[in-house]
């Protein structure tokens, strides 16, 4: 009997070893195809399934097993007859549904547009994607050339005067554990120092708003005012970007317009039943 026992407890822990593996298994495939989206939008463009399986290093009939799943429930969409696929319109849908109950973007576009008609300069909505910054929504000023990220772009946030806000909730070694190291490097390939860096995310969580001249050219400044959600964590930005010159003669007004902006954002947007932002850790 004792033998008996032990051969069925023992096939019993088989079937459940046997159980665990498929459910890691199927967590590392969900894994693979998040990392095939975001390959993909890093991109932007379309590419091959052998391409995509280099960019993330994944294995060639791992990637292509995903893409074939991904491409029959439209989550991606050929391209071309060359076999490359990119970002399908399910996405989309599933982006505006999403929209529909995130109070932040949907209480946005509004802000965005006044900012930007009464300062004539871009005005944008910036958040954390991961650990990098990204602009999430949009509205050009009233000039004839663009100065601004493109919407969705992922850029280090040691380069945006928004970063230093993003990340002030944070304690310094948090901050410094989060951004990676290579992230210090500027576009002009100098290092910024870390100690400089958190005296800058310092002064930004003291004066609840910070500018700069921009790092990634030589003709703009960046104003950065908190949208503070739960906790008085800053879950998002409101940013405008001007000429260095218009930014300087009007600096004052340009801070008071956005601060007294991003302050009546994060009051409506708190305001409301569906109200559930958080910072992307």
């Amino acid at each position: 009997m004792r033998i008996t026992g032990f051969g069925a407890k023992g096939a019993e822990m088989a079937s459940d070893a046997v159980e665990e593996m498929g459910v890691g298994r199927r967590a590392r495939g969900l894994d693979r195809a998040f990392e095939i989206l975001d390959y993909l939008r890093g991109l932007r463009r379309p590419a091959r399934p052998n391409e995509i399986a280099v960019g993330i290093e994944a294995p060639k009939s791992t990637t292509y097993e995903l893409v074939s799943l991904m491409l029959k429930t439209g989550v991606l969409e050929h391209a071309d007859k060359e076999g490359r696929v990119f970002l399908g319109r399910k996405l989309y849908f599933l982006g505006l549904a999403y929209q529909s109950q995130f109070d932040l973007t949907r209480e946005c576009r509004s802000y965005l547009d006044e900012l930007a008609e009464t300062t004539r300069e871009t005005a944008q909505l910036c958040m954390l994607d991961g650990n990098k910054y990204t602009v999430a929504m949009m509205c050009e000023g009233a000039r004839p050339f663009r100065i601004s990220s493109d919407v969705g772009e992922r850029i280090p946030i040691p380069w945006t005067a928004s970063g230093r806000l993003l990340v002030s909730h944070m304690s310094d070694d948090e901050i410094l554990a989060f951004i990676p190291k290579e992230d210090f490097v500027l576009p002009s390939g100098a290092r910024l120092a870390a100690k400089a860096f958190l005296a800058e995310v310092h002064k930004a969580r003291s004066d609840g708003f910070f500018s700069f001249d921009s790092l990634a050219d030589n003709f703009t400044h960046c104003f950065a005012a908190p949208v503070h959600q739960g906790e008085g964590i800053c879950a998002a930005t409101l940013c405008l970007i001007a000429p260095r010159e218009d930014a300087a003669r009007n600096h004052a007004r340009y801070r008071e317009a956005l601060s007294a902006a991003a302050r009546s954002l994060a009051e409506k947007a708190g305001s409301s039943p569906l109200s559930s932002l958080k910072a992307v850790p």
